[in-house]
């Protein structure tokens, strides 16, 4: 029986080829840490059905090609994003939503500046002299 392994579909730009990546958990032999491995295969995808963030299931065949040596089994769950949304796009979406609130919170604890130099020119002595102990 063919060995199969389980990915996330990262490139699908080339014509019945998708490029797989498929995640490995280990253990250091020495420190007992865990951690995790990833390895880029390519698949074979006769009908350009698996798209970019697909989980799919990939077998071991026959060489294809020179580096292809996959096949795509089934896909397991679609993607989120389509064809009109990029990683890119979606992540920008997601990083602006989660930094809009603390932006409002960092205005509010401001205290407005004067614009007026002569009024901080000013004020710098005073503080000083107090530091000092003078006034």
């Amino acid at each position: 029986m063919a060995k199969s392994m389980t990915g996330v579909v990262v490139s699908d730009k080339t014509d019945k080829t998708i490029v797989v990546s498929v995640q490995t958990h280990k253990t250091h032999p020495l420190y007992r840490k865990a951690y995790v491995t990833s390895k880029k295969f390519m698949a074979h995808d006769e009908q350009n059905e698996a798209h970019l963030g697909d989980k799919v299931i990939i077998t071991e065949t026959r060489p294809l090609s020179a580096r292809k040596r996959h096949a795509l089994q089934t896909i397991v769950e679609r993607s989120a994003i389509t064809a009109k949304d990029s990683v890119e796009a979606i992540t920008a979406n997601q990083t602006k939503a989660a930094v809009k609130p603390t932006e409002n919170k960092s205005t509010k604890d401001k205290q407005p500046e004067n614009k007026d130099s002569s009024a901080n020119e000013a004020s710098a002595p005073e503080a000083k002299s107090k530091k000092e102990g003078k006034v």
